[in-house]
């Protein structure tokens, strides 16, 4: 081939058209590359090192600004106007503070005790106003002049979901995978010849996980799946041989390949965790024992053969059009004991320092109360919990809460808040910390350039610092 006509990856995406960014048969093409060089996509550390990222998924769009609360004087004069009958008293809020906001007091949600004593000891930072975007929208007045790219079907959750666990918020559906799968393409090989995936899921099939190569193995409470229970060694010679037959049909042959897989998964991983106890106690809800079984799984690392993982776990029921303050007073506490059980448990098989749990949503939801309680918005606060959190700060930009701010993208001011901090922000930053490189960050998120420059900018939103890179 002559030189002249050769062209990089790095050059290929360069020279795309932001047009041609919003096709499906683009990103084909551009995600088909991820596997050139998985070596060179991974910035490790020594060859015993472990890391994993636990994705809680609060499905039906949490509304957060009744979990994060301004406490400051005018600010909670603010909420509370704006709120209406939505907003909670300042005198049960938990207070605490951080710098780099316009101001320092802050509260969190009174069902939220233990992530309170998280922030506090360092292990836990808030996130303010995240949300899917394709490039910044700095405001109202953009928004409106359609200037800039939204994403597809805002204010709706089957897209809103995805575009969470994508983060191709241009195109409608599962597109190119979620961007945790796309992560574990690129960084799977680290885990060897480990019969199970390092991506495991603890509420059934999910975008997030799902990528070229890489695929989530679906775990139980108790840990395999009955699939594997076999009745007699006759039983197990019999389906060894069904699946082991050479099937001319693609199909057939497909599918035996696939289940063969799954069965050998589920067989590696029953035996790994068998043995596995964790002693901190497990508070009686179906959360903490979805944390529970993340907690054993991470303990079983080593007879896993992994070095990189993720898990994905979904607390549904947070869509709360007619009912929020007693339900998130229920929901909210579940949340929170499960994230200071699996805290403890990280402590005791010694993996605090080697994991981060962070939290997705659809989206926000309005500021403003619809008699009953709140509706679909975009904007929203979320947390992120571990041993390599830069803990005890709100980052990113907590909004005006004021009726008609300048984020607003309702001209009826219900308080749609337009997000100031994307999902490829702070999905990278993750991504960073897991391993994948800078030169590979546009393979995972390939809005990023839009937001920043993944070769010299390594923590965009900042509650990783570069020790922890």
């Amino acid at each position: 081939m002559n030189p002249s006509n050769r062209i990089s990856r790095r050059k290929f995406i360069g020279e795309a058209s932001c047009a041609a960014v919003g096709s499906t048969a683009l990103f084909s093409s551009l995600l088909s590359l991820r596997m050139a060089s998985t070596a060179a996509a991974a910035e490790t550390g020594p060859g015993d090192d472990y890391k994993a990222l636990v994705c809680l998924f609060l499905a039906g769009g949490n509304d957060s600004y009744n979990m994060l609360v301004p406490r400051n004087d005018a600010a909670y004069e603010e909420y509370r106007t704006t709120r209406d009958d939505l907003a909670l008293e300042k005198s049960s809020l938990l207070d605490i503070t951080s710098l780099g906001q316009p101001f320092t007091e802050f509260g969190l949600h009174p069902s939220m005790p233990e992530t309170k004593e998280l922030y506090e000891a360092g292990s836990l930072a808030l996130i303010a106003n995240v949300g899917t975007l394709i490039e910044p929208i700095p405001n109202r007045s953009v928004y409106s002049n359609n200037s800039r790219l939204r994403p597809s079907g805002l204010f709706s959750h089957s897209d809103q979901q995805i575009h969470w666990q994508t983060s191709v918020p241009q195109i409608k559906g599962a597109g190119p995978g979620g961007w945790g799968g796309r992560t574990a393409d690129l960084l799977m090989s680290m885990n060897g010849d480990s019969k199970v995936s390092m991506n495991i899921s603890l509420n059934g099939v999910n975008v997030f996980q799902s990528g070229d190569e890489a695929f989530a193995y679906i775990s139980g409470l108790e840990g395999g799946t009955e699939m594997v229970a076999y009745q007699d060694p006759f039983e197990k010679a019999a389906v060894d041989s069904l699946l082991e037959e050479q099937y001319k049909n693609l199909f057939t042959s497909t599918f035996a390949k696939r289940t063969r897989r799954f069965i050998d998964s589920s067989i590696a991983f029953n035996e790994a965790i068998e043995p596995i106890v964790i002693n901190t106690p497990v508070p009686p809800t179906p959360l903490a024992r979805r944390m529970h079984m993340v907690a054993r799984t991470i303990a079983a690392r080593e007879a896993l053969g992994m070095r990189r993982q993720t898990f994905f776990v979904r607390s549904g029921g947070w869509d709360h059009h007619n009912e929020v303050i007693n339900a998130q007073l229920v929901m909210l506490e579940e949340i929170d004991q499960a994230i200071k059980f699996l805290h403890d448990a990280l402590m005791e098989i010694d993996a605090l320092d080697k994991v981060i749990l962070f939290t997705a949503s659809d989206f926000g939801r309005t500021l403003t109360s619809n008699g009953k309680g709140s509706d679909h918005a975009w904007g929203g606060n979320h947390f992120v919990m571990g041993g390599p959190v830069q803990g005890g700060q709100i980052y990113g930009q907590y909004p005006s809460l004021a009726l008609g701010s300048s984020l607003d993208t309702d001209r009826r001011n219900r308080g749609r808040l337009i997000p100031t901090t994307s999902v490829d922000e702070y999905g990278s930053e993750l991504a960073r910390w897991l391993g994948v490189s800078g030169s590979e960050m546009e393979t995972v998120f390939p809005n990023i350039r839009n937001f920043y420059d993944p070769a010299t900018i390594t923590h965009p939103v900042g509650f990783l610092n570069a020790g922890n890179a």
